[in-house]
């Protein structure tokens, strides 16, 4: 039986504003991205040969064939509730060059794809700008937050997480991704094993135009366990659709508690 063909869902190239808390690395970083549809049977990393971004004056990245960790930030992703992978490096020097930047994916099948965008630095700038200026008060208005135990342990559905978006400061429209998974910390969030997560690149490539536009609360589509810590973040950005991306500004995380079953509240 042959193998399931390797196909290029989306890719990204932009900068990324980068304020989770406890790191060393700079704030003003890049990434390139390269989602596939999913390939029944096979890992999607056994079908790629090489993945190559590039970019203007010469600029080359190539992609790492490994597993995607906080501590090497370059490889592949594993999504288990869509059963798709994704590719991803970030590299912390500095927001991209204007112009256009092109990735190309070779397979192990001999076959070549590549997609290409251009990146308005515009875009970055006025973005950052007005979120640094706004930062602290974005900030405490997450909910729940703090490390704090919440009231209950949320069945599906039953947890609401809400926050400040720009618009409400007089700032751009901007499209919102939640991400959520066990943890008591950043460092302990596992991208590779998220509990639940608002996929607006999905939810638009399935006719939801509007998915995560000026979005300031989500309905958590996962139950959760009882006496777990779990942390958060929402990523801000300027497209709902990977491709169309310029900036993606990573908010610090936020961290709370369940409880020992037994309480009949959940906090919203």
């Amino acid at each position: 039986m042959s193998n399931p063909p390797l196909r290029v869902y989306d890719i990204m190239a932009c900068d990324v504003y980068w304020d989770f808390e406890g790191t060393s690395l700079p704030k003003e970083q890049h990434k390139f991205l390269v989602s596939f549809y999913p390939t029944p049977g096979v890992p999607t990393p056994d079908l790629v040969e090489s993945i190559t971004a590039r970019g203007p004056g010469g600029y080359e990245v190539e992609f790492t064939n490994q597993v995607f960790t906080p501590a090497n930030t370059d490889g592949h992703i594993y999504d288990r509730t869509l059963d798709y992978y994704w590719y991803m490096v970030n590299l912390p020097t500095g927001f991209l060059a204007e112009g256009e930047y092109t990735i190309e994916v070779r397979g192990t099948d001999g076959s070549v794809q590549t997609r290409s965008r251009h990146q308005d630095g515009e875009v970055s700038r006025r973005f950052v700008e007005h979120y640094t200026s706004r930062r602290e008060e974005l900030k405490a208005s997450f909910t729940p937050s703090g490390g704090q135990e919440i009231d209950g342990v949320p069945e599906v559905g039953e947890l609401f997480c809400s926050w400040q978006t720009l618009d409400q400061s007089g700032g751009p429209d901007a499209y919102y991704i939640h991400r959520l998974s066990k943890g008591s910390s950043a460092r302990e969030f596992d991208t590779q094993n998220l509990t639940w997560w608002d996929n607006i690149f999905i939810q638009r490539r399935r006719g939801h135009d509007h998915a995560g536009l000026n979005r300031g609360e989500v309905q958590v589509g996962a139950g959760l366990q009882e006496r777990t810590a779990y942390a958060y973040f929402v990523e801000i950005t300027d497209a709902n659709v990977q491709g169309e991306t310029n900036i993606c500004i990573f908010q610090p995380h936020q961290v709370f508690r369940t409880p020992a079953v037994g309480s009949a509240a959940t906090a919203t």
